[in-house]
Formats: structure tokens, sequence, C-alpha cells
């Protein structure tokens, strides 16, 4: 049985979360593998919505057993609240699964990225100000407390005295914020540790022992490859690895065992925060794309940057991950425009370029080039076959098939799940 894994193929926002939902009718397990609560998903179930931003959203299936990796950072607040909110919804919580060697999303990390974020002024980065990146420096320093940590109470108060004991004088010193207290802490996240312990598990055993027992394993992506720390647009990236090599170090399987790699990509291209983005709209064809898109984050509520699709970046992505599919999402936002533009190129400094340098200073200074295609005046959500598409939104996603060199296997033409072409 495969080991499927989900991708962002963009900056994220590509509405992975309807994709990992739909695959996860035939899965056994879906495993979170990276990021923290920065990220979110939302999926619609009939008439409930569903917001997901630690949790993997393939808890609403019953069959599913939920894993939260070891390469996923935990805000444990925010994540008993997602799970009480869950619960209220009907959903059972306690499938779920937490890899002990998870890294805790602190209350210095969070009070860190805001002031640093704030400080940096007019060359800030966008960050969510959740904590995400102060989690994952002290991980690569040594320094962090995992969820394995917390199970265990003198361990936990013994590591969290030595962590405040550095941070309380950064944080008075540097930006001159009052000291945390080591017990308030404590009295909060011990009760945390107690409700959780029953869920806590060896992710990389669990992970192999269903793969070598024949069970399919799907594995989640947060954010989207151009967010990679690496291969993304450094700096205005995030603080992990969304690529698909990123499912391997957050979960402990092996890059030989992972059998299909999804990649996800809107159907247009759309960016929160700050960076460089080639292909942006600033005019009312951006505005009709963001409102009939709905694009509004679903952890911070910020309106999007939309734009073009932008296909330089995509072949890159593929190029990255080597996607064994595509899933096309939102392609039903650009219907009633009478054309549609992609990316094929840039221009920098008077000389174009096919090949994307995710380098976000020379980024910068690139201007999308692009190809004018038609575009589609017909509604198509209710569409069930791609052959039952207008015949410009087919010769649409032929060329990105063409442009990508990669088959388009699932295309969404709306939030509910039955809104899907499957292939």
């Amino acid at each position: 049985m495969p080991v499927q894994v989900v991708v962002g193929a963009q900056w994220g926002d590509e509405a992975k979360g309807k994709v990992v939902d739909y695959l996860a009718r035939s899965a056994d397990i879906v495993a979170r593998y990276a990021g923290g609560n920065n990220a979110g998903h939302t999926i619609c179930v009939g008439d409930q919505v569903f917001k997901f931003h630690t949790v993997p959203c393939g808890i609403l299936r019953e069959h599913i057993t939920p894993v939260i990796a070891d390469g996923v950072v935990l805000d444990i607040r925010s994540l008993i609240g997602e799970m009480n909110t869950l619960e209220s919804q009907g959903i059972d919580t306690t499938r779920l699964r937490i890899g002990k060697a998870a890294h805790l999303n602190l209350p210095y990390h969070l009070l860190m990225d805001e002031m640093e974020e704030t400080r940096r002024g007019a060359a800030k980065l966008g960050t969510t100000k959740r904590g995400i990146g102060p989690t994952y420096a002290d991980k690569a320093a040594r320094v962090g407390l995992r969820f394995g940590d917390l199970l265990e109470p003198s361990r936990f108060r013994a590591r969290l005295q030595r962590a405040l004991d550095y941070k309380n004088v950064l944080l008075g010193h540097v930006y001159q914020a009052s000291p945390l207290h080591l017990d308030a802490i404590l009295d909060e996240y011990l009760l945390y540790g107690e409700r959780l312990k029953p869920l806590a598990v060896h992710a990389p055993n669990l992970l192999s022992e269903a793969r070598q027992a024949g069970k399919t394993i799907l594995m989640e992506g947060a954010q989207g490859t151009l967010l990679d720390l690496d291969y993304g647009t450094y700096p205005y990236v995030t603080s992990s690895h969304p690529i698909a090599a990123g499912a391997c170090l957050g979960t402990g399987l092996g890059p030989r065992h992972l059998d299909e790699i999804w990649g996800v990509a809107k159907a247009y291209s759309t960016r929160v925060g700050e960076g460089p983005f080639p292909s942006e709209l600033t005019d009312e064809r951006g505005d009709y794309i963001r409102e009939r898109g709905k694009e509004y984050g679903t952890t911070t509520g910020r309106a999007r940057r939309c734009g073009w699709l932008d296909l330089v970046a995509l072949r890159y992505s593929a190029q990255v991950n080597s996607f064994t599919a595509l899933a096309i999402t939102l392609l039903d936002v650009l219907s009633g425009l009478d054309e549609l533009f992609v990316c094929v190129a840039y221009r920098c400094h008077g000389e174009q370029v096919s090949v994307f340098d995710p380098d976000a200073f020379v980024l910068t200074e690139c201007e999308a080039v692009y190809e004018r295609l038609p575009g589609w005046k017909e509604e198509i959500d209710h569409c069930r076959r791609r052959e039952d598409l207008p015949v410009n939104a087919q010769n649409y996603l032929q060329f990105i098939e063409s442009f990508v060199d990669a088959p388009i296997r699932l295309i969404s033409l709306g939030p509910e799940r039955e809104q899907t072409i499957f292939s």
C-alpha cells in the first residue's frame, strides 16, 4: 500500500486540506509532518466548516488515525483549544497521536517573535507572530523543549528553568519586556501534559510498523514549497521544510518509502505577507480573484495577495519535489474572465529567463512575461468529469500539464467534497 505525500506547490494556502481530506478516503493514517499553528486548513463537510491549525485534517474520516509527527512544533494551548472545538463539532480526538520528539512552542517564543517582527520595522518578514521561527531556532540550537519533556514533570521543570534563565535576560535587556515566571507556566502546561499523555507515541516506530503492515499512510504538509527554509524565497520563508523531503525529516520514514508525491496548486497564485511576487495583480482583476476565492487566511484572517498563475515557479516546485501528480484547486474562481494570463518567463535587467531563482533579492527585480489564454464564462462547480469542463478550461489545464510536465489527477471546483474531479 502506498505512502503518499501532499505538498503545497506555491506559497501555501493552496487548499491542501481539501485534497488531503479527499485522498484520505483510502488511507489508514494521516500524518502532519512539519510546521506549526501558523498554517491552517479549512474543510467543508455538508453544512459544517472545520478549521485546522495543528491537528491533521484526516481526523474527519472516522477510520483514520491522525498523527502529529516529530517535525511539527506544538503550541499546546492552541492544540488544546483546537481539540476542544473539534469535540464540540462531534469529532473524536482520542484517535489523535502525538510524537514525543515534537518541539514545544512556549510563551517566550511567541513574545520574541512578535517583538522581533516589530523591531524590524519596514524590513519585516510578514511572520504570523505565532512563535514558529524562535521555536525552530531553539530546536536547531539544541535548547528546545519537546513534548516528551512535558510528560515528565521533574524533567520539564528543570529544562524550563534553564530556558527561562536565558530567555528572561534576553526579553528584559533586548526587548524591555517583563520576565516570565516558572511556576505560572508549570501550573498551566503540566495540566496540558496530563491530558495529552495518553496520545503520546514514538512516531517513527508507529509509522514504520503501519507501513510494514500494509497500511496506507498519507503525509500532510503545511505552507508551500516556495516558503521552504532552504528552497523558498529566502528570507521571506517559513522555518521548516514544507517540501516532499520534509516528510521524511518530519516523520522518520525513509525516502525509498515514498510512493506518490502530490503537488497542490491553485489555478492562480496567492501569497501572504512580505516577499517578491512577480505575477501579482494589484488591479480589479486581483480583487475579483480575491473575493471569488475568499482569499483570506484560515489562521490569521489576513487578505492574500493574488495574481496570475506562475508556471515558472510551479515547474521549479515540480523539480524540487519530483511530483507524481498535480492537484489544481479553485479552478472555478477563474470563471467569468474573458482572458487569462499565465507567467511563462521573467524579464530581469533586460534579459528574459525561464528558470526560477528563489533568491528573494533576485526575484524582486524580475517582472512576469505572460502568455494569454482565452477564458470561459460558464460556472463550472457542477462539473464532475474533466470532459464536462468548458473547452477553454480544459485547454488551460492541458497548458499547465505540458509546461510543468506533471499529470493533473485532481481538480477542485469548490469547497465541498463532491465538487471534485478525480482520475
